[in-house]
C-alpha cells in the first residue's frame, strides 16, 4: 500500500494532522480525521465537514478523490512531507470576524513558499 506524508496549516499558521495516510484514503475521510482533531482553543472552529476545504498546489480537493487522485509530483523533494492548506467558513467565522477586527490579521499571516 502506498502511502503519504501530509501535515494541514490552518488559518492562524497552525500544523495538524501530520502523519502518513494511505494514498487509497478518501478526501471525505481525510476532512472527517481534520475535523475531530481540530484544536477546541481557536476561535473559529469547523461544525462539519462542509465547512472545511483543502488545498494543494492550488487547487481545492474533491470529496470523492482518494489522496492519490488529488496529489501532484513534488518534484525532488520524494518522501518529503506536503503541506496542504485548510480554510473554513463555518457560519460562526463570519460573526467571530465582525466582533473581533484582530482576527482578521491572524487569519492572513499564513505564508508559502515555492521552491
Amino acid at each position: 500500500m502506498e502511502t503519504v506524508e501530509l501535515k494541514f496549516r490552518i488559518y492562524d499558521g497552525t500544523d495538524l494532522g501530520h502523519s502518513t495516510y494511505a494514498s487509497s484514503m478518501t478526501v471525505a475521510t481525510l476532512k472527517q480525521k481534520l475535523v475531530a482533531e481540530w484544536p477546541q482553543d481557536k476561535i473559529i472552529t469547523p461544525t462539519s465537514v462542509n465547512d472545511v476545504k483543502i488545498i494543494h498546489a492550488g487547487k481545492v480537493l474533491e470529496d470523492d478523490n482518494t489522496l492519490a487522485d488529488s496529489l501532484i509530483s513534488i518534484g525532488d523533494l520524494p518522501g518529503g512531507v506536503i503541506t496542504m492548506h485548510v480554510v473554513l467558513q463555518p457560519p460562526k467565522a463570519i460573526d467571530a470576524i465582525e466582533e473581533d477586527g484582530e482576527l482578521m490579521g491572524a487569519m492572513n499571516s499564513c505564508r508559502c513558499t515555492i521552491l
